[in-house]
């Protein structure tokens, strides 16, 4: 999502908090269901994103980073790989592979947090998986034959 986008959509994510913490069950982690809830409110932004077209931005100030210019480059360049191969995946399996994968939450709480079942939850896991691996052979054929 942009970066002038997130401010909205952190916003959106306290106000579905707010109002629905009241209803809020202790069956699982709060962190499940808090990343749940930005789940869908980026699913929902990313969506209404794509219908609207972009009109320019605002542009943030860079911030201070310690890091020499080849490791930001290196650095650079696997978050580019890694974001154009999640953008690959539809919403449903690239949330499953997010919060499995790098936020490292269980199985259950990834079910839990995306109101699926556990069995959905690894199918699209293990579908995520394979994309993931086509993606990145694919990047590396490519990179091979440069």
């Amino acid at each position: 999502m942009p970066a002038r986008d997130l401010d909205d959509a952190c916003q959106e994510v306290f106000v579905v908090v707010h109002r629905k913490l009241a209803t809020y069950e202790d069956r699982g982690s709060l962190h499940a269901w808090l990343y749940g809830i930005c789940v869908r409110v980026s699913n929902h932004t990313r969506r209404r994103l794509a219908r609207t077209p972009d009109v320019g931005g605002d542009s943030l100030p860079e911030a201070v980073d310690l890091t020499t210019p080849a490791e930001q480059v290196t650095a650079s360049e696997g978050r580019q790989v890694l974001y154009s191969i999640l953008d690959q995946l539809d919403d449903d399996k690239r949330a499953v592979f997010v919060l499995y994968e790098l936020e490292e939450l269980t199985m259950s709480e990834v079910a839990r947090s995306l109101d699926i079942n556990l069995f959905t939850a690894y199918g699209r896991l293990r579908a995520a998986r394979a994309a993931v691996q086509q993606a990145i052979a694919r990047f590396s054929r490519q990179s091979g034959a440069r």
